[in-house]
């Protein structure tokens, strides 16, 4: 008669594991474990954990042979695709192009292998190759993936790394400009839902700068246009509210600040200006809050009037600042990670 010989630290593991183990199979094993140590009879077992007795019995040959150790391990493979053999080939083809949608995956699976899937079982062997549909992103062409790597390296994670251990602050600016419009977002609803679009191209503008360290944004405002004279009175500002600790701000190749009354001024002020590499928008932090704000205040929103409008994006910056929920949000957003663009794809 088959018997259960266990060791005490064993019984505990099993008293554990039975409640503990993340899969529902292998907390039945130790449960099943569990129960005999207790001195439950087989078919007690059997029945509480709800498996057959020839699987208790295996179980506790496998206890027996290869410890708990051999309980956790499960080696159910389910059924073999029929695509297994061309999955290096397949996976290769759909990273140099991938299909648009599961009826262009399942025609050029055909036609390489000429196994026919459905629709469903294709979207099933995208996942397990680890596929997932995403939307597309854009980026400068003429982006310089060696320049930018060199200039985070060199430059910016070492002023990243003064500015968090309180030796300066640095600045991430950049301006937006906001106009009205619709702006088309992503709801749950029963039917689809249409924004009216507001008429004419009224816009208000906003020159930020966001604080790597705590997140502050500080920003200039205007509806007319973003000149030299905004970037030297957001210098100003900055100048005037943080006075512990040399300055230091990131910002785009934009002409106007590289102008003269924009160095004049910087110089002046004791502000260096850290110029990113051409085409590196990936590399300024202040484009993700743009994107966080026009999220929170624009989107399936519909605004009747420019004033409206204004107030709208004028309680959004302040909101950055105050809001709890938000401040929360943004400080998983504007992490100093920053995604470089070796290879890019033509779909």
């Amino acid at each position: 008669m088959l018997t259960l010989h266990i060791s005490q630290a064993d019984v505990e593991t099993a008293n554990f594991e039975r409640i503990s183990h993340p899969l529902s199979i292998i907390r039945k094993r130790f449960q099943v474990i569990w129960l005999l140590s207790q001195g439950y009879s087989r078919e007690q077992a059997a029945k509480i954990a709800e498996v057959s007795l020839s699987s208790v019995k295996n179980y506790i040959k496998t206890y027996h042979s290869k410890g708990v150790e051999g309980l956790s391990v499960l080696k159910y493979k389910g059924p073999v695709s029929a695509l297994q053999g061309h999955r290096v080939t397949l996976k290769t083809m759909f990273e140099q192009h991938p299909p648009h949608n599961s009826n262009e995956a399942a025609e050029r699976i055909e036609e390489l292998t000429g196994i026919r899937l459905s629709p469903g079982r294709v979207r099933k062997f995208l996942h397990r190759l680890g596929m997932s549909v995403r939307k597309t992103g854009h980026v400068p062409a003429k982006a310089d993936s060696d320049k930018q790597q060199e200039f985070l390296a060199d430059t910016l994670e070492p002023l990243i790394a003064q500015a968090l251990n309180g030796q300066c602050y640095l600045f991430f600016m950049d301006a937006s400009h906001f106009v009205l419009g619709a702006f088309l977002g992503m709801l749950w609803c029963f039917s689809r839902i249409f924004i009216p679009s507001g008429a004419g191209r009224n816009r208000i503008n906003v020159l930020g700068a966001v604080n790597i360290a705590g997140l502050r944004v500080e920003t200039v405002i205007n509806t007319t246009y973003v000149y030299a004279d905004t970037i030297v009175e957001m210098l100003e500002l900055l100048a005037k509210k943080y006075l512990a600790f040399p300055i230091y701000i990131v910002l785009d190749n934009a002409r106007y600040q590289h102008c003269k009354m924009v160095t004049e001024a910087a110089a002046r002020l004791g502000i260096h200006l850290v110029f990113l590499p051409p085409y590196s928008p990936n590399l300024n932090l202040i484009e993700r809050l743009w994107k966080f704000v026009k999220k929170k205040v624009l989107y399936a929103q519909y605004y009747s009037t420019v004033e409206k409008f204004h107030n709208a994006i004028r309680n959004g910056m302040c909101q950055v600042n105050t809001d709890s929920k938000w401040k929360a949000e943004l400080k998983t957003l504007l992490t100093p990670k920053f995604q470089l663009f070796e290879t890019l794809v033509a779909c």
